[in-house]
């Protein structure tokens, strides 16, 4: 088989494999606020609420992969869950940036949808996110628990929210692998806690 990948691509797998274990050995140590979140979520459908959910690009991928995990399944088959992720509606998405500008595309409809007793989570690798950010603020004003998934120096968002889980990584990949191996975690404690642990 002919080689394709030059001599400077050799060991990028082994190297960005390397950098993927390092930033979730470090997050490691935020297991405790993993549990405040997963609590959180827990009381929030125990309570008859119901999870939003966004973000950008990757990230944006990221809050509809977890949206799906509630309202489908994660490991279990059971009742489903809500939540919404907020970027999916795009007839919505558009109209509200193109009336009141992109930074409030999330946040009038979190104002919309928003009620005491649900959760916002909200994922952004930078932790800046101009749209994330005016959502969290709209969070508040509703009354709303707000998750912050954030990467590099956490930004406005780690300040912002109720619960934090900041993985301190600048590269967005890494950022991103831990926020939906973190996600992935979280999915399951809600699971095992509604469902019963047998």
């Amino acid at each position: 088989m002919e080689e394709v990948c030059s001599p400077l691509c050799a060991d990028i797998v082994e190297r960005r494999l390397a950098e993927t274990i390092d930033v979730l050995t470090q997050v490691g140590s935020q297991a405790l606020t993993i549990h405040t979140a997963a609590d959180a979520l827990v009381a929030v459908y125990r309570g008859g609420g119901k999870l939003l959910l966004c973000g950008n690009g990757g990230s944006a991928a990221d809050a509809q992969h977890i949206a799906g995990e509630m309202t489908g399944r994660f490991l279990r088959d059971r009742a489903p869950w809500p939540a919404v992720a907020l970027h999916c509606n795009t007839s919505t998405v558009t109209a509200i940036a193109n009336d009141f500008g992109p930074d409030l595309m999330f946040a009038r409809q979190v104002e919309a949808l928003g009620s005491p007793g649900d959760m916002l989570w909200a994922l952004s690798t930078s932790g800046e996110s101009r749209n994330c950010i005016e959502a969290m603020a709209a969070a508040k004003r509703k009354r709303v628990t707000t998750l912050a998934f954030v990467g590099g120096g956490g930004g406005e968002m780690k300040r912002l929210a109720d619960i934090c889980i900041h993985v301190p990584h600048s590269s967005t990949p890494r950022v991103q692998e831990a926020h939906i191996a973190l996600a992935h975690i979280i999915c399951e404690m809600v699971e095992l806690a509604l469902t019963g642990s047998g």
